[in-house]
């Protein structure tokens, strides 16, 4: 298993990027814990502001669960990565030095399972040592729901909440490459104009 690295989060998350993408208004928070986007996941983390620990590797297809009671919760979701860059990321700091590629098999879907312990210790707190631990596993799967594996009391007050959150907005449609022309058409000539 790889090291563990610490990861600076800011406003109680951080992200599972590809290529440093964050589409937050598509993100689903209906778990609790990991948030899967249009690409990517944002995941939830006790602390609002500081150092959690997390170790991040890919597999082939599905490991085990785990079977002692270390992790207090896992989850796992299906992210999207368009250009396979699947990395852990500091939303402040960027990509985590140090932490394995977790789409190692190029673009397309993929299924990350997080595990999380220690999201209680300091909840809305800040921390500049780690007092939280995160495992993210990943491997090409196809699309599919949110399965939550292993819940905690934290995880089910979270769960509460996140129903009584607002839905996220689906992904905006790409532009074909006709559109694409005449947008960038129109710019140019607002460009002379002004």
């Amino acid at each position: 298993m790889d090291a563990a690295h610490n990861v600076y989060v800011t406003e109680g998350a951080f992200g599972v990027l590809d290529a440093g993408e964050i589409p937050v208004q598509t993100a689903d928070w209906s778990n609790g814990l990991a948030a899967p986007m249009a690409e990517g996941a944002l995941i939830a983390v006790g602390i609002h502001l500081g150092e959690i620990r997390a170790t991040a590797f890919s597999v082939s297809g599905p490991p085990p669960v785990p079977a002692d009671e270390f992790w207090e919760e896992i989850v796992e979701v299906s992210v999207y990565a368009p250009t396979g860059s699947l990395r852990v990321e500091s939303h402040e700091q960027g990509p985590v030095d140090g932490l394995a590629s977790l789409s190692p098999a190029g673009p397309g879907w993929y299924r990350l399972r997080v595990h999380a312990r220690g999201r209680n210790v300091l909840p809305d707190k800040t921390s500049s040592e780690p007092v939280e631990d995160y495992l993210l596993v990943a491997w090409p799967a196809p699309q599919a729901d949110a399965d939550i594996v292993r819940a905690s009391e934290r995880l089910e007050q979270d769960l509460a909440q996140a129903n009584r959150a607002p839905k996220p907005h689906p992904a905006p449609p790409a532009r074909s490459s006709e559109q694409e022309v005449l947008r960038q058409r129109l710019l140019r000539a607002k460009a002379r104009t002004e």
